[in-house]
């Protein structure tokens, strides 16, 4: 960490300003890679506009002194209604990648989500935090890699699985395909002299170890372990015949605490309750896939009366404020997933940044508490909430 990073990202006031700060630090095909979505981007606007279609309805006149922001999810204790959502290849936004990332969310009391596609492995991770883990799985071809996977989270601490499903062929994200930050990667001159404008992040990347696919390294075979191959043997192995037999061998295999990620109905959330889901994940991966799919706030409501309190719903797409989260919680969500939140903060300034990102969510979660005039997340109903115009 930089005395330099820390007083960068103290000027940022909330996660908008990060974001602004980050697209100025990074070359334009990294942001880009992590900012943009599918195709036109619907989804991707809609993740954060669907939160604008709800109001809060505060009471007044309650002592508020004290506010209660802990809560418990699927059955690991948190100091905020808030997950860190797994996102792969941090180390695209900062040399230090997941090593900010992890560190900073044990500090700030929360859990961690390790994405299959990290840059550093599941060992390494596991050593790095003493805080709550969860490893973020897809299911691939090789049956044979996922049993690995799961002995490993096992032996290194993790808690739970987080299988994401929404992957059955890879969304269309045109400002990488303009860019080339596609495998192989085919940049165009303008990024590449984009890239060679930005020092600070090249340099850093450079003169460190060398960027890779850690958790995939050595299953590629003999000589495939660069990042250009282990991406391609990744992405092959991605399995678009998966099924929910595939989830209910998962759920046994691990035998632990195990979330989907993806559902965007409540059939398919029920569908997932009763093979064995102790969370359901709402999820447009971001708007990153499906671009018409909706905003996961829009549907949170039926989801939530579906599931019935049989497992923790999550929402996971678009939180960029605290009063963000508690919409979410007044509608039955048990907490929030931040991805681009905390990746902003890493592209803005490394530790520092990450560590800004999450306490303006805790200053904001806990000023609008205080304005709502509730004292307990866990108190937080509908009532506390009406649809804008209503």
């Amino acid at each position: 960490m930089f005395w330099g990073d820390e007083r960068r990202v103290s000027r940022c006031f909330n996660i908008a300003d990060l974001r602004r700060v980050a697209k100025r630090r990074l070359p334009r095909v990294m942001f880009d890679y992590m900012d943009g979505g599918a195709e036109d981007e619907v989804a991707l606007h809609g993740n954060c506009a669907g939160f604008d279609a709800w109001r809060l309805v505060p009471r007044v006149l309650v002592d508020v002194a004290e506010v209660a922001l802990g809560t418990e999810i699927m059955g690991q204790k948190s100091t905020l209604p808030l997950v860190i959502a797994p996102t792969g290849m941090n180390r695209l936004f900062h040399y230090r990648g997941e090593m900010a990332v992890a560190p900073a969310a044990a500090r700030a009391g929360l859990i961690y989500s390790l994405s299959s596609m990290s840059s550093f492995d599941i060992e390494a991770m596991g050593a790095a935090t003493p805080g709550p883990k969860w490893f973020q799985i897809y299911v691939w071809k090789d049956r044979g890699i996922i049993r690995e996977f799961i002995q490993r989270c096992r032996e290194s601490g993790y808690h739970a699985l987080c299988l994401t499903v929404d992957v059955p062929a890879f969304g269309k994200r045109e400002r990488d395909l303009r860019n080339g930050m596609i495998i192989p990667p085919r940049f165009t001159p303008g990024s590449l002299l984009d890239m060679a404008l930005h020092p600070h992040w090249w340099w850093k990347l450079i003169t460190h170890e060398p960027m890779t696919l850690a958790n995939v390294v050595g299953k590629a075979g003999r000589g495939l372990d660069n990042m250009t191959t282990l991406g391609q043997h990744a992405n092959d192995q991605f399995d678009p015949s998966v099924t929910w037999d595939d989830m209910a061998w998962m759920i046994e295999e691990w035998g632990g605490p195990f979330a989907i990620k993806g559902i965007a109905c409540a059939e398919d959330a029920v569908r997932a309750v009763e093979t064995g889901a102790t969370g359901i994940i709402i999820s447009n991966h971001g708007g990153r896939q499906l671009d018409q799919a909706p905003a996961p706030i829009e549907v949170l409501p039926e989801i939530v009366n579906a599931v019935a309190g049989r497992a923790d719903v999550i929402l996971d797409g678009g939180v960029r404020r605290g009063s963000d989260v508690i919409k979410a919680l007044a509608l039955g969500a048990k907490a929030c997933m931040i991805g681009r939140g905390y990746l902003y903060g890493l592209g803005a300034g490394g530790d520092a940044g990450v560590e800004r990102a999450l306490e303006l969510f805790r200053d904001e979660i806990e000023r609008t508490m205080k304005l709502v005039g509730c004292t307990s997340v866990a108190q937080l109903t509908p009532d506390y909430i009406r649809a804008a115009g209503g």
